[in-house]
């Protein structure tokens, strides 16, 4: 399903390499992932995020405090998919592999699953735990997928380029997005900010969609370790927003409690 970053033919996958027609190659790492990340899609030497971002998000990940959206997002492409035999669904946008790991597992055998993201270090942490997922670098400004590809796309918290997501899932496939509340995080941002702000409500139409519903999941929580406050903090868009201040506070604060919620918006291809 993946296709050459060149010449946008479909690549064919080889014991240790991606190839395409037109004779480009792509080495398979020793993890098993594939780069195919062009230089005219990249804004730095490494975008995304960094190594010790990655393993800040998967420690936060694995304490189980997000769970309950990643089993929101397994039911609702377990809906959505309904008795399609075998389905081809893609993570947009996938991380570290939390949520297409989870999904994969989910789906079980009859689905075949792929995922891709703008960082290495995600990419190859990904591909190293969920063997059984094809796992890509690429840019969801040129997505590496063939046209009409995936029944199924998700997108958690990753940029989302609608020309790109519509061109990807097939007519009558769908699109599922995950989005933050407006109050998600709020406990957070009184600790680094002087003046707190909430997340915008949004409505959202993308050209060759029909929007479907909004499902929303919202817990509380309580953290008291120090390391996982700083975890949660690394993973999220605020650590590159924060000051020296905010920082310090953070790191001076015993027990964080916060509201979390994410809202999972569902679309529909259109047929034309």
């Amino acid at each position: 399903m993946f296709i050459c970053p060149v010449c946008g033919n479909l690549l064919q996958k080889e014991e240790k390499a991606y190839t395409c027609p037109k004779g480009h190659n792509y080495d398979l790492a020793k993890e098993g992932y594939v780069y195919l990340l062009p230089p005219n899609k990249k804004h730095s030497k490494d975008p995304g995020d960094n190594k010790q971002m990655v393993a800040a998000r998967r420690a936060f990940l694995e304490t189980g405090l997000y769970q309950p959206f990643s089993d929101e997002l397994n039911r609702l492409a377990l809906e959505y998919l309904g008795e399609n035999r075998s389905p081809v669904v893609l993570d947009a946008g996938c991380g570290e592999g939390y949520y297409t790991g989870r999904l994969a597992l989910a789906l079980g055998e009859r689905a075949r699953v792929f995922g891709f993201d703008i960082s290495k270090c995600a990419v190859r942490a990904a591909a190293k735990r969920y063997r059984e997922i094809a796992f890509a670098v690429g840019s969801s400004f040129g997505i590496p997928f063939a046209d009409a590809a995936a029944d199924l796309v998700v997108n958690v918290f990753a940029p989302i380029v609608p020309e790109e997501l519509a061109r990807v899932v097939k007519p009558g496939g769908h699109l599922i997005l995950a989005v933050p509340g407006e109050r998600h995080l709020y406990g957070l941002k009184e600790i680094l900010y002087e003046h707190p702000y909430e997340n915008p409500y949004k409505e959202t139409e993308y050209p060759g969609f029909t929007f479907l519903q909004r499902t929303a999941v919202a817990r509380e929580i309580t953290i008291t370790d120090p390391q996982t406050m700083l975890n949660l903090f690394a993973m999220t868009p605020y650590y590159w927003k924060t000051g020296v201040e905010g920082g310090e506070n953070l790191r001076q604060t015993q027990r964080l409690e916060t509201h979390i919620e994410f809202h999972f918006l569902v679309y529909q291809r259109n047929l034309t």
